[in-house]
C-alpha cells in the first residue's frame, strides 16, 4: 500500500454524520470510515453507527461537538443541515459527501470522495462560512420557543383549504398584509431550497441577505422582496377563519402560528464554517442541479472539462 501524505494536525479526530437507515448511507459511511482509521485518525460516529467496524467511537452530539476537529456528513443536505445547527458556532467545520439527491451543500461525489477528503487532510480546501437565522415564536400563551434554522423558517397553512392571512413586518415597520398558503424567509443558503419554488431569487451564499416569498400568495402583486441579512423580520396572523398554520425551521418543526402569535426571524449570532474541495464552482453546482444551458454550446464546454 502506498504510503499516504502526513494528516494536518488539524484533523486528528473526525466524526462521520449521516442516517444509517439508508443502505447507500450505510455503506459509504463504511467506507469512509474505514480509510480514516488505516490513516490513523480517530472516529466518532453516533453511537448507532459504533458497531459497523472495529476501531469506531460512539459519541454524543455533545461529544461530537467538543472533541471533533472536522465533522463530515454522508447523506444530503438534510443530513449536512442537522449537522451544521449541531456546530453552530462551535467552529469545527462540516464538509459532505452527497448521498442525497439535490445537493447544494453537500458537494463531495462517493465516485471520488476518499481522493477528495484525502486532499482536505492535506490542506487542500476552500472555506466557507454560512449565517444562520434565529427564529422565535411567541405565542400570545405560554413560553417563546427558539431555533436556529440554515436555509429557513417557513409558515404554512395545514389541515384546511381555507387562505392564510398575515402581515409581514421589516425592523419594526409595516410592509404589506397577505393572504395566501404562507411565506417563506430564507438565508443566502436557502435561497436555492423552498424558496426558489415560490420565485425567489437565487443568492449567492457569500451574500450578506435573505429573502422573504410568499406562498402561492392571493394576489399576483404579491412578489418575494430581498433584504438584509441583518433585517428581522415579524409574521404576525391578523385572522383567525379557522386556518391552521405551522412554523418549520429546515423542515423541522416548530410549533403552530396561531391568531395573534409573532413569529420573528433575524440574524443569529453565531455562524457555521463549512469546507469545500479545492476548485470548488458554485455557478457549476447550479449548472448541474437545474440543469442550465442544455444546448450545443453548452457541450463543448463540457467537452473542455469546464463543467459536469
Amino acid at each position: 500500500m502506498a504510503a499516504h501524505r502526513p494528516v494536518s494536525a488539524n484533523f486528528s479526530t473526525i466524526a462521520l454524520v449521516g442516517p444509517l437507515a439508508d443502505r447507500n448511507v450505510s455503506s459509504t459511511l463504511l467506507q469512509l470510515a474505514q480509510h480514516l482509521l488505516q490513516r490513523g485518525l480517530k472516529v466518532l460516529v453516533e453511537p448507532a453507527a459504533a458497531e459497523l467496524a472495529k476501531g469506531l467511537t460512539g459519541a454524543s452530539d455533545l461529544e461530537i461537538t467538543a472533541q471533533s476537529d472536522l465533522v463530515i456528513t454522508v447523506g444530503g443536505d438534510g443530513t449536512m443541515l442537522r449537522a451544521a445547527r449541531l456546530l453552530s458556532g462551535s467552529g469545527v467545520p462540516v464538509l459532505g459527501v452527497n448521498r442525497g439527491r439535490l445537493g447544494f451543500l453537500a458537494d463531495i461525489s462517493p465516485k471520488d470522495m476518499e481522493k477528495r477528503i484525502d486532499e482536505v487532510l492535506a490542506g487542500k480546501f476552500e472555506r466557507g462560512s454560512r449565517s444562520l437565522l434565529q427564529v422565535t415564536l411567541i405565542p400570545t400563551q405560554g413560553e417563546p420557543i427558539q431555533r436556529l434554522a440554515i436555509n429557513d423558517c417557513v409558515v404554512q397553512k395545514w389541515e384546511t383549504g381555507r387562505m392564510l392571512d398575515y402581515e409581514t413586518w421589516v425592523d419594526g415597520q409595516y410592509v404589506n398584509t397577505h393572504g395566501g398558503d404562507g411565506v417563506i424567509v430564507a438565508s443566502a443558503t436557502g435561497s436555492t431550497a423552498y424558496a426558489l419554488s415560490c420565485g425567489g431569487p437565487i443568492i449567492h451564499p457569500n451574500l450578506d441577505a435573505m429573502v422573504v416569498a410568499p406562498i402561492s400568495p392571493h394576489t399576483l402583486s404579491d412578489r418575494p422582496i430581498v433584504l438584509a441579512a441583518s433585517s428581522t423580520v415579524e409574521i404576525r396572523r391578523v385572522q383567525d377563519r379557522g386556518t391552521k398554520a405551522q412554523v418549520t425551521c429546515d423542515g423541522d418543526m416548530l410549533g403552530d402560528l396561531n391568531f395573534k402569535d409573532r413569529l420573528i426571524i433575524g440574524p443569529a449570532h453565531a455562524r457555521v464554517n463549512m469546507l469545500h474541495p479545492r476548485g470548488h464552482d458554485y455557478y457549476r453546482i447550479l449548472r448541474s442541479k437545474l440543469h442550465w444551458g442544455r444546448g450545443a454550446l453548452s457541450k463543448r464546454i463540457d467537452d473542455d472539462g469546464d463543467d459536469e
